[in-house]
């Protein structure tokens, strides 16, 4: 496989440095902290008492969800599992950009008109800038000292419900024998006009994982993918679309599962760069449905839940066979995308510099338009 040549690889240390993202962390220990930081203790009530509980307040839940399109996707998989799971809570849970929901609940602070009880967003820095404010309620659900500890909040005001993965992928058949198995081979000629991908500088998500594709091969490689002529679109999801509506070979900047292998193969190489993080979940101090808003939170951490084909929040549930927890993987850079968040004018230095190479984002928002006060 042609890969790029070998002065680009010596641009990998000047690109970081000009880029700001640091080297990469040792991850942290994994072992649970015996006793968290911060006031009060763990949820004792099951998930059967909490949902009598729920019941009993009134039964509603309104919840703002980050994601890509309003009736599909994890934040509508969690909307439809839930509802089976408790039938009598009448939940609202509306999806949207994780960058609009955070303003969103922002304007409603400064009106008095707040909606939500718990906010899950992608927009880490909004988490820590809450808790200053006061607005995040301190609360524990169970469960919560077994979460790995970069994934909560000491004092609970906070905890990630989810790890999310981004990286590329390629149709295994299409590909064929010289597959694309590294990000360095995304700039082979071979594949001009057969590339999908979201927008860097549209999904922060996106935006870390193009600037770890700088920050190691250089800026070069940013010149090189853009002459291969790529599909952008806006949400996450479209670069998987693309690929497996045969449009594309490959797609970039989308989540997928490393143990899938056919008909699409999702990459996580070894000594390359990928990205994950843990979605956060807080519930709002204002919520007018705490208990309903608790009983989510301690759904979304339970064994029930976090028991998948893919990786876990907790480091009491070993990942499928064949995968390590993902805090393990130092090129996953788990703990760099929060940092990354925090820096709010490097994140914006890096929409601009990247609309230079690919253009301005163009289309409608794919979850559509909520307005101000959705689910009021």
């Amino acid at each position: 496989m042609t890969s790029l040549p070998s002065r680009r690889r010596l641009l990998a240390t000047g690109a970081g440095a000009a880029l700001g993202l640091g080297a990469t962390a040792t991850p942290a220990a994994a072992t649970p902290a015996t006793a968290a930081r911060g006031g009060g203790s763990e949820e004792t009530r099951s998930l059967d008492e909490l949902y009598q509980d729920a019941v009993a307040e009134g039964g509603k839940l309104v919840i703002y969800a980050g994601g890509d399109l309003a009736n599909s996707g994890s934040g509508a998989g969690a909307r439809t599992a839930f509802r089976q799971r408790f039938p009598q809570i009448d939940l609202n849970l509306i999806v949207d950009y994780s960058k609009y929901h955070d303003v969103r609940v922002d304007n409603q602070f400064a009106t008095d008109t707040l909606v939500p009880d718990v906010v899950q967003l992608q927009t880490l820095q909004d988490f820590t800038r809450w808790k200053r404010q006061g607005r995040l309620l301190h609360y524990k659900p169970a469960g919560f000292s077994k979460l790995y500890k970069k994934f909560r909040d000491p004092d609970g005001a906070w905890v990630a419900g989810m790890v999310i993965p981004f990286s590329y992928l390629y149709d295994v058949a299409a590909a064929g024998a010289d597959a694309p198995q590294t990000p360095l081979d995304l700039v082979d000629p071979r594949w001009k006009g057969a590339i999908a991908s979201s927008y860097p500088h549209d999904d922060d998500a996106v935006l870390y994982l193009f600037a770890l594709y700088a920050e190691t091969y250089g800026w070069d490689w940013v010149t090189d993918f853009a002459a291969q002529q790529p599909q952008f679109a806006r949400g996450t999801f479209s670069p998987g679309t693309a690929v497996t509506n045969k449009e594309k070979i490959i797609g970039v900047g989308v989540g997928g599962n490393p143990l899938a292998t056919s008909p699409n193969r999702w990459m996580m190489t070894d000594g390359h760069p990928f990205m994950a993080w843990g979605q956060r979940i807080a519930i709002l101090k204002q919520a007018a449905n705490p208990t309903a808003a608790k009983l989510y939170l301690n759904w979304q951490l339970s064994t029930e839940r976090q028991t998948s084909n893919s990786w876990s929040v907790r480091t009491d549930i070993a990942p499928p066979t064949g995968l390590k927890p993902i805090w393990e993987y130092p090129n996953a850079n788990v703990d760099g995308f929060p940092r990354f968040m925090e820096d709010r004018a490097q994140v914006e230095r890096l929409k601009q510099t990247f609309a230079l190479f690919f253009g301005e984002v163009k289309g409608d928002p794919t979850p559509g338009w909520p307005g101000l006060h959705p689910g009021a």
